[in-house]
């Protein structure tokens, strides 16, 4: 068994929460990047390229165990000098395979280590000179502070992203829209929600093949319509936020158990909006019953949480003992 392999195997053995040094690891990768020059970039580009595929049916966690070599490898790779061209491409891989890392880590609620995360992602970024990878990165990380609790800091970081995409289209700029739209939405701007809802389609109509991947990296039809499920639904506009949960769900047969789980939750929000906590906290009960264990700790239990904040009386209670069991 060769090197590469051995550390990731022996990595997902011991689980994420028994990785020790991993906040370490991304700081010597930080440190790393102001220093010597670029390195050979086969073997980590590929591992960027496997990654950024997304969880495909596995939790959080077990992604995460799997990157801990690679990230080693990155780690050790940046330490070494290297011509300065072949640099910027290191520096851009950098900047993909963290921003990777941050978002797991933002899945798994780990606001603190994803904001570091990110950070390192930007960093690298702008180190690359390559200004769309900078743009993935902002737009990537406004959705921490908007996931948890901070639709303004998340907005003026979809705004920066926004002017490093620039004018074409590109998975970052219909990313930044789109997190525009949930954040104004959050601070009761609906007016300019809905304008920022209306650039988000007018931007992802024009993607092309790579840019509408359905990657980490690209911004495929049915995360558009999760993120403006979303958005109607912290606007009360219930109508619009049912149509886009279907159109979510219709656009595969085995939407992500996070996906799938997400969009239910703003089914329920909706149904409180229209009237009826009792059957929205039937419907959150329902799916956090069904959510596995590993999936229990992260995105999911923040917006049931959110939506426990708003019901009333007993409807309250039974999903916060739901979520407390």
């Amino acid at each position: 068994m060769d090197r590469r392999r051995f550390i990731g195997v022996a990595a997902l053995a011991t689980g994420v929460r028994g990785l020790p040094g991993i906040t370490e690891t991304r700081q010597g990768i930080d440190a790393a990047l102001s220093g010597s020059d670029a390195g050979d970039l086969a073997y980590l580009d590929g591992a960027f390229e496997r990654h950024r595929g997304g969880y495909r049916g596995r939790p959080p966690a077990v992604v995460l165990a799997r990157m801990r070599g690679d990230l080693e490898l990155l780690r050790e790779v940046l330490s070494r000098p290297h011509a300065s061209a072949t640099r910027a491409d290191l520096a851009r891989t950098a900047a993909g395979i963290t921003g990777l890392v941050a978002i797991i880590q933002h899945d798994r609620s780990d606001q603190r280590d994803s904001h570091g995360w990110f950070a390192t992602a930007e960093r690298a970024a702008r180190e690359s000179g390559d200004r769309r990878m900078l743009a993935w990165a902002l737009a990537r990380h406004a959705m921490v502070p908007l996931n948890y609790g901070a639709p303004k800091a998340a907005a003026e970081l979809a705004v920066r992203a926004r002017a490093e995409a620039g004018q074409a289209p590109s998975a970052a700029a219909a990313l930044a829209a789109a997190v525009t739209a949930r954040a104004l939405a959050s601070v009761g701007d609906r007016r300019s929600a809905l304008r920022s809802v209306a650039d988000a389609r007018r931007i992802a109509e024009r993607l092309d093949g790579g840019q509408a991947a359905d990657t980490w990296f690209g911004y495929p039809l049915q995360k558009h319509h999760v993120h403006l499920s979303q958005a109607f639904t912290l606007m009360g506009r219930t109508r619009e936020a049912y149509a886009e949960q279907e159109a979510a769900l219709a656009l595969t047969r085995s939407p992500s158990v996070m996906t799938r789980a997400l969009l239910e939750m703003d089914a329920a929000t909706c149904l409180h909006a229209d009237g009826d906590p009792a059957a929205a906290a039937d419907r959150a009960v329902s799916v956090w019953e069904r959510l596995p264990d590993a999936y229990r700790d992260g995105l999911v239990r923040s917006r049931a949480e959110a939506l426990r904040l708003v019901l009333p009386g007993t409807a309250r209670t039974r999903l916060g003992e739901a979520l407390a069991s």
